[in-house]
């Protein structure tokens, strides 16, 4: 057994892992995953604000004001702003929502589950 080897939580010295190890890994896992995502959130929505930002800023010195003319698809018409933003903030939020599936959705198999198909395979046969 290697030193690294007693800072890994799949590994006992005296033989291979028990379920309980097993069951353990997954959960660490699991919470490792839940972490990382809640840290994409807060950085994308940040990423987000700051794009919100910058898009805001320069559509009011390309119209020339507030957009009280409502939005349009060409920038640089006066009280007109571009509605470009929709497009980066919905494949935010597409992404974002397929990454929430795999991360809360996304559930480990279980031994019910493969029950299930061995028996289905065995009535198929």
């Amino acid at each position: 057994m290697f030193l690294h080897d007693h800072w890994r939580t799949d590994v006992r010295p005296d033989g291979p892992p028990s379920s309980k190890d097993e069951e353990r890994r997954q959960a660490i896992n699991e919470i490792g995953h839940r972490r990382r995502f809640r840290i994409e959130v807060v950085s994308s929505v940040i990423g987000m604000v700051i794009l919100v930002v910058i898009w805001a800023i320069a559509e009011y010195h390309s119209a020339g004001g507030w957009p009280t003319h409502g939005f349009g698809q060409s920038s640089g018409i006066h009280d007109v702003w571009n509605f470009w933003i929709i497009y980066p903030f919905t494949a935010w939020v597409l992404i974002m929502a397929a990454r929430a599936w795999s991360v809360y959705g996304n559930k480990p198999i279980s031994e019910g589950e493969i029950k299930r198909v061995i028996e289905r395979r065995a009535e198929a046969r």
